[in-house]
């Protein structure tokens, strides 16, 4: 199953969740009107009264779990994942911390978000609960956050580490969060009803001749709603245990070892603290974590059983090496740093060698294998993603990761190297934020002109986590401001495109929580339109030959519209025609986005080899589109399209 077959059954699922819900709540919408109909004696009353009345409380019953469902689901979709972790006592990990193991952490999951196509998620710490678990949760990648447990940070080596992390990351690529934020917001609304019954039985009982009614309202209600919880244990097991294991075999496919996230789950089976958590909220979050983390019978268990995950893993495992490891670790608990230095994985890593500066190799295609690699990191993409990482200069990684001149930062990247053109960006960025910030992007500008352009988007990525801590105010000025720059000197390059449509799209989600052209249902044939000018756009970009360009085109307009014959047009603006195609693609289903974006890999690699250029440039496409691609070359081995670095315009006064 690939990507696009997983966000499909995502959304069966989600489909089967909302049915699911509906007949629970008709359910106990019969169980709250035997109630009133016994408690009242209305059977005594003529049958339209008896109508009346009982569809009053049925609809009173429908509204009061459908709106609280709603209302909770937009307070969980509007705070993001740094709400549902901020409410279990999570601590923010700074971009800039010094500590060396929540360092260590954010290493890893900087490495998986790059290698896995991603934004950089919030990072949380979990510091008062010793056991080992993690979550990722959020409405989408852009609002992602992903917290980990004290427990998890102490006892787990970095393999073992990077095996969590990954399963997680597999949870954001695939959709999974929606889905359980969906899940938390439906059974929440139930157990509204249980809060119902609990107040009428304890503060509305009453005195007097509605007594002995109102208290069997109250306990019928009550009853009704923790029936209603218990059918929402079981929803949540049956939609979560098969996820699990698919994101196991994700960690695996993505680390390349089975030893770290087996590892893991034997330290959670070999250690008393395991995978609990003591937060009170356990519940709403148990459907979302690495491990159970709470005790609840094999019917409602959110997880497979513990070994059967560690023999999916490791076949020979025996379930009598728990107990031994149990006793061993009584008497000393694991340490994951010591196990680190044992390994020889502590200390910083070592630099990738430093990027050529000559005209870059072509990448070769296949097609194929782009298509599976959309949502399907592998070993190689977690290896890229950390040489890349470690090919950033020490000084720019710095910068984006502090708030406070990320700004400049990013600005800068899309400063020219033209004396007649940065001048006119350097007063828009001083309109907007002040000659301080302006002088701060120039000074940045110089620095990054000697940038390998392979390493400029993966720069922005990584600054992305940063950049998302700034009020909303100032990030809608940094999006006028991104506008202004790359349309500063009246032409888009490509890279000016590529960085700001992927912030103004991330930046957009968010804020708002939906994409910018909203969120929407198509299907290819009635999208023709746009898919003639993306594919228009892309084969101009890669070939500026004309015959070239059209013969690209055509190969990749047969693969995804077999038998429409749309003539050739690039569009008169050039590559920000690209802005009007969105609405349209991001809309279609699974199926139909891979067929698109197998012809987007035909039209880029016509030729049978694609430029770095026009990999960014792949990667970007489907960024807007949720097919996070990984990359697919990494800085110690491509260098980019570039010659000697342009020299710097002069200081502005």
């Amino acid at each position: 199953m690939n990507f696009f077959e997983r966000q499909h059954q995502v959304r069966k699922v989600s489909h089967r969740l909302v049915w699911l819900f509906l007949l629970a709540v008709a359910g106990i919408i019969v169980a709250v009107d035997l109630a009133v109909l016994v408690g009242f004696s209305l059977y005594a009353q003529p049958p339209q009264t008896i109508a009346m009345l009982l569809g009053a409380v049925s609809l009173a019953t429908g509204l009061l779990i459908g709106l609280t469902s709603w209302v909770r689901m937009l307070l969980l979709r509007g705070g993001g994942g740094g709400r549902i972790a901020q409410s279990l006592g999570g601590v923010y990990v700074a971009e800039d911390t010094t500590d060396p193991q929540l360092r260590r952490l954010r290493n890893v999951v900087e490495e998986i978000a790059i290698a896995s196509g991603t934004p950089v998620p919030e990072l949380y710490l979990l510091p008062n609960e010793p056991g080992i678990n993690a979550f990722a949760a959020g409405w989408s990648p852009a609002d992602a956050a992903v917290a980990v447990t004290r427990g998890a940070l102490e006892r787990l080596n970095r393999n073992e580490l990077q095996g969590v992390i990954a399963h997680e990351f597999s949870h954001v690529v695939n959709g999974d969060m929606r889905l359980n934020i969906r899940l938390m917001g439906l059974l929440f609304g139930i157990l509204a009803l249980a809060v119902v019954g609990r107040f009428l039985l304890y503060g509305g009982g009453g005195r007097g001749k509605n007594a002995v009614p109102i208290v069997m309202i109250a306990l019928v209600t009550l009853a009704a709603g923790y029936i209603g919880v218990l059918v929402g244990r079981l929803i949540k097991a049956a939609v979560s245990r098969q996820r699990e294991y698919l994101a196991d075999a994700s960690a695996v496919q993505f680390t390349r070892q089975t030893s770290g996230i087996a590892g893991a789950l034997k330290k959670i089976g070999g250690l008393e603290a395991g995978s609990k958590l003591r937060s009170g909220k356990v519940e709403d979050v148990s459907h979302m974590l690495f491990g159970d983390g709470m005790r609840l019978s094999s019917a409602f268990a959110t997880h497979p059983p513990l070994v059967r995950r560690i023999q999916v893993l490791e076949p020979s495992f025996n379930p009598a090496e728990m107990e031994q490891l149990s006793q061993r670790w009584a008497q000393h608990p694991p340490s994951g740093p010591a196990e680190d230095q044992a390994m020889g994985l502590a200390g910083p890593p070592a630099a990738a060698p430093a990027p050529p500066r000559a005209a870059s190799s072509p990448v070769a295609v296949r097609p194929e294998a782009v298509i599976g690699a959309v949502g399907e990191p592998t070993a190689s993409s977690y290896e890229r993603g950390g040489n890349i990482l470690r090919s950033i200069p020490d000084q720019f990684q710095a910068r984006a990761r502090r708030p406070d001149t990320v700004v400049p930062l990013m600005l800068g990247l899309l400063m020219s190297p033209q004396n007649e053109v940065r001048p006119r960006q350097h007063a828009a960025i001083a309109a907007r934020h002040g000659k301080p910030l302006a002088d701060a992007a120039w000074q940045d500008a110089a620095a990054l002109s000697g940038l390998a352009p392979t390493l400029r988007l993966p720069l922005a990525e990584l600054a992305f986590s940063a950049l998302r801590r700034r009020s909303q105010p100032e990030l809608e000025q940094v999006i006028g401001t991104i506008s202004a720059l790359i349309h500063a000197d009246g032409r888009v390059d490509v890279f000016e495109y590529c960085l700001s449509a992927l912030l103004h799209t991330e930046l957009y989600e968010l804020m708002h929580h939906r994409p910018p052209w909203g969120e929407q249902r198509r299907r290819l044939a009635a999208s023709k339109a746009q898919v003639a000018a993306l594919l228009a756009v892309l084969a101009r970009v890669g070939d500026r030959d004309p015959r070239a360009a059209e013969a690209a085109y055509r190969a990749g307009l047969a693969a995804v519209l077999p038998g429409e014959a749309i003539p050739y047009a690039p569009p008169g603006q050039g590559i920000t025609a690209l802005d009007s195609v969105w609405p349209a693609l991001d809309g279609l289903d699974g199926a139909e986005k891979a067929l698109l974006v197998q012809s987007l890999v035909i039209v880029i690699g016509h030729d049978g080899v694609m430029t770095v250029q026009e990999v960014e440039l792949l990667r970007t496409v489907c960024g807007v589109l949720h097919c996070p691609l990984p990359p697919m070359t990494d800085d110690s081995k491509v260098a980019g399209e570039t010659s000697a670095p342009a020299r710097p315009a002069a200081a502005p006064q």
